[in-house]
């Protein structure tokens, strides 16, 4: 009789893969329409015009110009993102440190919910920041959020 484990392994492993496709936030409309990369505005930030990607696997990237704020200077922000009701929730995480000193100032969370319309979504976002020792420095900072997608 043959050994038939590397079969069932094989057949398990799609159907499992399946069901994540099938689960998986980025396969719902609203999954698939923020894929892509975006200029989105956040009116209450020291500089509020920023640059979006949002990839397939739900990470995300953000980038604004280093001189935007006269004070600090941000990495860029690396998050995740997922469908949760229709909406779009994710954080991304940045780093800042003083221009003058070039020490750390704070580890920034900011946290957003989004709706999409076609080519352009709205929501809020809550920025956090916190010292080395995971306090609570700044926030947490409320902003509307505005995004519209870059097309050909």
């Amino acid at each position: 009789m043959k050994n038939r484990y590397p079969a069932i392994i094989a057949v398990c492993a799609m159907a499992a893969l399946l069901c994540f496709f099938f689960m998986s936030g980025s396969s719902s409309a609203a999954g698939k329409q923020i894929v892509g990369v975006w200029f989105v505005q956040f009116p209450d930030a020291p500089f509020k015009y920023h640059m979006v990607t949002f990839h397939s696997d739900g990470t995300m990237e953000q980038a604004n110009p280093d001189a935007g704020d006269a004070h600090t200077s941000d990495s860029n922000g690396m998050g995740v993102w997922e469908v949760r009701g229709g909406k779009v929730v994710g954080k991304f995480v940045e780093v800042t440190a003083d221009r003058t000193t070039r020490q750390f100032v704070s580890r920034g969370e900011i946290s957003f919910t989004l709706e999409m319309e076609g080519t352009r979504f709205t929501g809020t976002a809550t920025g956090r920041f916190f010292d080395l020792n995971e306090k609570l420095v700044v926030g947490p900072i409320n902003t509307p959020m505005t995004g519209t997608k870059i097309v050909l």
